[in-house]
């Protein structure tokens, strides 16, 4: 058996409290880059994508929806392509690196795929611009529409007067030539005499859109272009409600589902915010709880602090606390008499009168009369001794801090 000597610590409390603060601001620090790092790459590259600003890009219908107040999103999770509650899925097709990709996936209805048309190089002083835009590759476009499971082949032809449409007819007016589909096994629902340029899958809500300046930024700057984007997404939903998610991830755009991210997403932010909560609890509850390193002392200890705790300890185990209450007033009358300078000769009758002269005390407003009936017998408990005692000890502070303040 041993007992524990506090000895001083090496750091000051206010050392301490600098160091947690700086370790848990860098900790914090580290797990959100770690968690939102993906989201500050600037996603606004020239390209045939949602995220593109430049000619051929599709972030001007994005923004043209959202500001007609359009449910629109833009997904860059790969389950929403094949599995997502609803919703209509907008894919825009790259001549390069997709065929395979669309080849290995089996779509969701309903989806709309819009083909490639054109294809350039990035402008090196600005990669928000395309620079030296041509017509892509037949060849490539017609392998994206084998991987679609689509026996045809696009042709590029003079842009017609008027085109005829589900919402009437429309002149419509794509840039140089309008692309067109032309396919056996296609259902028309935009039929220009020379191809289709909307159409759909047999027995399948999966359409194909020929001609990407329908909804490309260059596009839009057509009026009766615009006005057939809007048109259409009507068309191919089932109600105002559904959302148009256009697809991020076949042009690389993925975003990985991770762990800390969730953390702080609804619905989990509610419990890792309590997480957090109990966390800071309990290392609050550690610190004021431990003080110093202790070392080893005296199997037994001496002084008279430790013959208190001993006896202490004794009267603890024979469990005769709640009998100490009348020997605490006896002592506690002849101390407050001592302070007082009270003769001697006074009986104890007399003392409690003298006492109740010099005041309450003022918490509960009691007398030492008050409070001497309640130590007269044994208590009841632990519990109400120490409620009585408290009671005494605050009387004899308070009448001795009075007398103190009277003297001055």
């Amino acid at each position: 058996m041993s007992e524990a000597v506090e000895t001083s610590s090496p750091f000051s409390a206010r050392t301490v409290g600098i160091l947690l603060a700086i370790a848990i601001v860098s900790f914090g620090a580290v797990m959100v880059l770690a968690g939102w790092s993906p989201e500050l790459r600037n996603k606004d590259q020239a390209g045939d994508h949602p995220f593109s600003t430049s000619a051929l890009g599709y972030n001007g219908i994005v923004q043209f929806l959202d500001a007609q107040d359009y449910p629109v999103e833009i997904s860059r999770l790969e389950h929403k392509l094949t599995d997502r509650p609803w919703g209509l899925m907008v894919i825009t097709a790259s001549p390069w690196g997709m065929t395979k990709a669309l080849n290995e996936l089996t779509l969701q209805e309903p989806t709309l795929v819009v083909l490639p048309k054109w294809t350039g190089t990035v402008n090196p002083l600005n990669r928000k611009r395309q620079r030296d835009t041509k017509f892509a590759s037949a060849r490539l476009v017609n392998d994206l529409l084998g991987a679609l499971d689509v026996d045809g082949e696009i042709g590029r032809i003079n842009v017609p007067h008027t085109t005829r449409t589900p919402f009437g007819r429309m002149a419509l007016r794509p840039d140089l030539k309008m692309q067109v589909l032309n396919s056996d096994r296609l259902e028309p629902i935009v039929d220009t005499g020379d191809g289709f340029l909307l159409a759909k899958l047999p027995d399948q809500e999966i359409y194909i859109l020929a001609d990407p300046d329908m909804l490309n930024t260059f596009g839009l700057a057509e009026r009766e272009n615009a006005r057939f984007a809007v048109q259409l997404m009507d068309y191919l939903r089932y109600d105002a409600d559904e959302p148009i998610i256009f697809d991020a991830t076949l042009h690389g755009f993925v975003r990985s589902e991770n762990l800390l991210k969730m953390m702080f997403d609804i619905p989990f932010v509610g419990a890792t915010l309590a997480a957090l909560a109990s966390a800071f609890l309990l290392g609050w509850a550690a610190l004021v709880r431990f003080g110093p390193t202790a070392r080893e002392g005296r199997v037994i200890a001496l002084g008279k602090q430790a013959l208190a705790d001993n006896s202490a300890g004794l009267i603890t185990m024979t469990r005769r606390e709640a009998r100490m209450a009348p020997g605490y007033l006896a002592m506690m009358r002849r101390r407050v008499a001592r302070e007082i300078a009270a003769p001697k000769t006074m009986t104890e009758a007399q003392l409690s009168a003298l006492f109740d002269r010099l005041g309450p005390e003022d918490q509960s407003g009691k007398t030492f009369s008050q409070i001497e009936r309640g130590l007269r017998t044994a208590a009841t408990s632990r519990e109400d001794l120490m409620t009585k005692a408290r009671e005494l000890y605050r009387w004899r502070r308070d009448i001795l801090r009075r007398s103190t303040h009277e003297h001055k």
